[in-house]
């Protein structure tokens, strides 16, 4: 069964940190980019940030260019992503995205892990 799990979300106050997870089973991380999206109440999913198959190159939103980095460890079949100097703007749902690769079909999403940054 393919499934994706993002953990690590919880409360945090401003100028905090979070590392988020995210677990594949089901299939392989391996070859494949990954997103993470993040999605505020009341707004659209926007995306947070794109690691490529060989992780050798990320890109981020303006909004948290240096202060989130997109990290990946094949061997476990994991994602990660660290976040830094939280703000109350960064408070959302936190998504984890698999895309398809050449061979490997399936966009996969995982179920949410809720960050929420507040004093």
């Amino acid at each position: 069964q393919v499934q994706l799990v993002e953990s690590g979300g919880g409360l945090v106050q401003p100028g905090g940190s979070l590392r988020l997870s995210c677990a594949a089973s089901g299939f392989s991380f391996r070859s494949r980019a990954v997103n993470w999206y993040r999605q505020a109440p009341g707004k659209e999913r926007e995306f947070v940030t794109f690691i490529s198959s060989a992780g050798g190159y990320m890109n981020y939103a303006d909004s948290v260019q240096g202060r989130f980095t997109i990290s990946r460890d094949d061997a476990l079949n994991m994602v990660y992503l660290h976040m830094n100097n939280l703000q109350p703007e960064d408070t959302a749902v936190y998504y984890c995205n698999a895309l398809p690769a050449s061979g490997h079909p399936g966009n996969y999403w995982g179920q949410g892990t809720q960050v929420t940054v507040s004093s």
